[in-house]
């Protein structure tokens, strides 16, 4: 009888730490998913020529939660704060069309790093990763511009890149540079941000 007791409360001693830890992770993702929603508000352009491709530093919190967490948490942080964007800031057309390719490429940067440096987290593995991370990202976008976004641009935002410049004259000349450009912000932005904060986050 006293060994089923002893059982009956180690059950719930686990249930209990089970939904309190599930809850402060929750609690984490809402928090970050909102911060990183905050910052797509600060957004600017790297190249005068293209002044519609914008960088933020959203991807900072998305970042934070990998190092917390794991990458299905860092991926849940950009989904959220992806929904938020849709429902609080829906810039019609152009959001629709411009999010997934946002969402595709901080997705891509982010699971290279945690591929490279989440588990060994070095100064080597950490430029590893976001060099990886710039170049595969970039290559993305090249390939999503031209099946994806600059035919639905041109046929539902009244926006044809291909007759303005030229198709590859965009890829190769603003698409590519843009991107690479944004990778490397990403990487010096958190690596700046994440040297002060370490002690705290591996504590979290």
């Amino acid at each position: 009888m006293g060994k089923s007791i002893g059982n009956f409360f180690q059950i719930v001693k686990i249930w209990r730490n089970f939904f309190m830890t599930n809850t402060r992770k929750l609690a984490y993702i809402a928090i970050l998913s909102a911060v990183s929603f905050l910052l797509l508000y600060f957004s600017f352009p790297l190249i005068p020529a293209a002044d519609f491709l914008k960088v933020d530093f959203s991807i900072l919190p998305v970042l934070i939660a990998l190092v917390i967490f794991d990458f299905k948490s860092a991926i849940g942080v950009l989904l959220l704060r992806s929904l938020l964007k849709l429902l609080l800031n829906n810039g019609g057309p152009g959001s629709m069309i411009g999010l997934p390719m946002n969402f595709v490429a901080l997705g891509v940067f982010v699971w290279v790093l945690s591929y490279f440096w989440k588990k060994n987290q070095t100064s080597k593995n950490y430029i590893l990763g976001s060099v990886l991370g710039t170049v595969l990202l970039t290559v993305a976008m090249v390939i999503l511009n031209y099946i994806y976004a600059v035919p639905l641009y041109a046929k539902f935002a009244n926006f044809d890149i291909a007759q303005f410049i030229g198709l590859y004259k965009y890829l190769f000349a603003m698409v590519v540079p843009f991107n690479l450009l944004e990778g490397l912000i990403f990487a010096v932005a958190f690596a700046l941000i994440y040297a002060p904060l370490k002690s705290i986050l591996v504590k979290l």
